[in-house]
């Protein structure tokens, strides 16, 4: 090698450095933080606007009762809390009770006739908000019977001129202890676990159950190469996921209650349902797929899941929109399978079916508009040329299965 080469060796090499160490544009940089930004506040948005913007409406209570007493009643909570409720009539107690037990309603009134007090049923272990209204149901109830107990003496004294005889004045007094000692009775028909006194533990495995699914489809998307290997994958990493989650929450914290097939067979449907999800994305719109996935399964379907509030009270028509999506299913599943044996489950059980099946039809449909893509004749005699092209540079094609990424498929 000449002096003269070598000096240009050298320069090039400087040049080469000195570009590796040339800082990233402002425009760039300052681009990045705000796209960042952005993503966080979508975030934010999409976890707490359905708080903000959701309120009780529309809640499912049973009424239990004597008609006359049931219409005043319905009258007076309407006049004071609009269209907060949505009354469902039941013929007796036992059917008020039958109806929370198969998740018709939230809880029930049951009124009677008077001196009777009246009594509120109440599901814990179908959603703590909602057992909360029906907490206010109760102390307008309290402070109704009062006001009746208490107007009754003041009738008493009208009456009287003012002036009670010994036995009247005793008998308002009477009654005036009572009305202080008046409390409406609530009864928990469903109770929560003792495991789980508050309800917190089902609602927080919420979250992780559907960003489980969303990371097995992406680390099966990557790793596991062929099609069909990559359905087989998100079976078995279905039935591995549901089997871990069931044996923690079921067997050993107690968050989740009932048979523990039926437990570890919805665990495991929901993880393969998004995880199929996001191979389908994938295979169609390649790595893009992956945003689309996220955006459906955790800043669409989680907030509307309904596991923090009845979805009733979110705005039309998400709350319902979301019983239909893979979290809200999921959720509604898991806590009719572990309260509420009763209840029918077979919507759930075919939503997430249904969305396992548009994952796979997806996952195939993509693996087959590729194959088609790559057996085009024009594209494999450019293919060819280019090949012999390299070859004759020295220059090896790398094999199809190493070309690219997810939508690179054989089996």
């Amino acid at each position: 090698m000449s002096v003269q080469d070598s000096r240009r060796t050298g320069a090039e090499s400087a040049t080469t450095t000195a570009k590796e160490h040339v800082g990233s544009h402002l425009g760039k940089v300052f681009g990045v933080s705000v796209l960042a930004a952005l993503i966080v506040t979508v975030f934010v948005l999409a976890f707490t606007w359905p708080t903000k913007t959701s309120e009780a409406h529309n809640m499912p209570v049973s009424v239990a009762g004597p008609q006359k007493t049931v219409d005043q009643f319905e009258d007076k909570i309407s006049e004071k809390s609009g269209d907060t409720f949505d009354f469902v009539s039941a013929d007796s107690r036992d059917d008020a009770v039958d109806q929370i037990k198969h998740r018709e309603t939230y809880g029930a009134v049951i009124l009677a006739e008077q001196p009777g007090a009246p009594e509120v049923l109440t599901a814990p272990a179908s959603n703590s908000a909602a057992t909360q209204v029906m907490s206010g149901i109760a102390d307008q109830l309290t402070q109704q019977t009062q006001g009746q107990i208490t107007g009754q003496v003041e009738q008493m004294k009208a009456a009287s001129g003012g002036q009670l005889k010994p036995e009247q004045a005793q008998k308002a007094l009477a009654m005036q202890e009572k009305a202080a000692d008046t409390k409406v009775a609530e009864t928990e028909v469903v109770p929560l676990s003792d495991d789980d006194s508050n309800g917190s533990g089902l609602a927080a495995a919420a979250f992780p159950l559907v960003l489980g699914g969303m990371l097995g489809g992406v680390l099966i998307t990557f790793l596991v190469k062929g099609v069909w290997r990559r359905l087989i994958a998100a079976v078995a990493y279905g039935a591995a996921c549901g089997l871990s989650l069931t044996l923690i929450l079921h067997t050993w914290f107690g968050f989740v209650q009932g048979n523990f097939g039926l437990v570890w067979l919805a665990f495991g449907l929901s993880a393969m349902a998004t995880a199929t999800f996001i191979l389908g994305c994938t295979a169609i719109l390649g790595a893009p797929g992956i945003g689309i996935g996220a955006v459906v399964t955790m800043l669409l379907g989680n907030p509307l899941s309904g596991a923090q509030a009845p979805w009733q009270f979110m705005v039309e028509p998400w709350g319902r929109i979301g019983q239909y999506l893979v979290p809200g299913a999921s959720n509604t599943l898991l806590r009719s399978l572990s309260y509420f044996p009763d209840a029918p489950t077979a919507q759930q059980w075919w939503t997430l079916m249904v969305w396992v099946a548009a994952g796979v039809a997806l996952t195939a449909l993509g693996h087959f508009r590729h194959n088609r893509i790559n057996d085009d004749p024009d594209e494999t005699d450019a293919r060819r040329v280019g090949g012999e092209s390299e070859l004759a540079t020295g220059n090896h094609p790398a094999p199809r299965h190493r070309r690219g990424g997810p939508e690179a498929d054989v089996d």
